[in-house]
């Protein structure tokens, strides 16, 4: 997508800080990244502090979809207040299950003030492994320490009856195809295949069928959004970066960027869908209304770039801390400067991906 902008920009006043603003319903578009979803946290723990934004649906992957989970639960249980305090609780619940994880970052990496763990011997014996060996020959019994605190972070009879929709995709091994899955359906399980990546976690089967990481099919899935949720306005949280300056030259380059480009392809394509059928649809009143009156944003950070894609496994507190605290800065900048143009007109020009081939 093209950088940040105003696209179809009407005129309209800038609200009075003392007057307060209507209530305007959004939904929110969440793309996964590992330990990186802790940015995303920090970037729905501001949105939340604004009591005029309405959260109508949340479309995640990944750590996308644990963060939209979370969230869902923590606001059904005590709104905004109790949505925060769940983010912060389930971060906190992460940090501290890879406490005792050889994953962490070495002294080296220490000393130059870096968040990867490129150097790490554990990190650099797993990657070397997950080459060789599948992990049903690394870890037979399909042990996954995330399960455990989801089941501490969620409760399945409140997800079903939140206010805010949910749609979690995960990819299915059989059929290549990504499947949606929404407030009824969603437990623990759900959440780790829609994290499940495959050369580090067994596949998780779901009602007979084995499942894998969402980001193959849809990172986040747009669609639901447009067509279920009762929002106009799609804030899409991005953490995987689009662009990087240079070619990559290293083994670690490489695989880093590779991920990039497959977990972003999906969401472009469909992006460059919407974009198609903003131009052809048939306004009326039904789904082409839907699609023709969608106003899309996007939250990101130029700090994306700097982290590799070993600091995805990355979860000691100080790392997922400054993510968060990256996170909301993120959003108050764009609620600075695009704020008023929520309810009015689109800050990111979906329309340029047609021209592109």
């Amino acid at each position: 997508m093209a950088p940040t902008q105003r696209v179809r920009r009407k005129s309209r006043e800038r609200t009075s800080a003392s007057a307060p603003r209507p209530p305007l319903k959004v939904a929110l578009a969440l793309q996964g990244g590992g330990a990186h979803g802790a940015f995303t946290w920090g970037v729905l723990d501001r949105l939340l502090e604004e009591p005029w934004l309405s959260i109508a649906g949340i479309s995640g992957t990944s750590a996308g979809a644990m963060n939209a989970a979370v969230l869902a639960d923590g606001f059904t249980a005590g709104g905004r207040d109790g949505a925060r305090a769940a983010l912060d609780a389930f971060w906190r619940r992460v940090a501290d299950a890879a406490a005792w994880s050889p994953l962490k970052r070495s002294p080296i990496d220490m000393l130059l003030g870096r968040w990867s763990l490129d150097t790490s011997p554990a990190f650099i014996a797993l990657d070397l492994m997950s080459r060789l060996f599948s992990p049903y020959d690394l870890n037979p019994i399909g042990l996954n320490p995330l399960r455990e605190v989801l089941a501490a972070s969620i409760d399945v009879d409140r997800l079903r009856r939140a206010p805010i929709k949910l749609f979690v995709t995960a990819t299915n091994v059989r059929t290549g195809r990504g499947r949606v899955f929404r407030n009824a359906e969603l437990t623990p399980e759900v959440l780790l295949a829609s994290a499940c990546l495959p050369t580090l976690f067994q596949a998780v089967e779901i009602d007979g069928e084995a499942y894998w990481d969402g980001g193959f099919a849809g990172n986040p899935t747009i669609t639901p959004l447009v067509r279920e949720s009762e929002a106009d306005d799609i804030i899409l949280v991005q953490i995987n970066p689009r662009e990087r300056p240079g070619t990559p030259r290293s083994a670690a380059e490489i695989l880093n960027r590779l991920n990039e480009v497959s977990f972003n392809a999906t969401l472009l394509k469909e992006l460059r869908m919407m974009a198609l059928l903003r131009q052809v649809a048939d306004p009326g009143s039904g789904e082409g209304r839907r699609w023709a009156e969608t106003r899309m944003h996007r939250i990101m950070s130029d700090l994306m770039v700097t982290l590799g894609h070993s600091s995805k496994l990355n979860a000691e507190w100080p790392f997922l801390a400054m993510l968060r605290d990256e996170g909301r800065r993120a959003a108050a900048e764009f609620l600075d400067r695009f704020g008023n143009d929520l309810g009015a007109c689109s800050t990111t020009d979906v329309d340029i991906l047609l021209t592109e081939c």
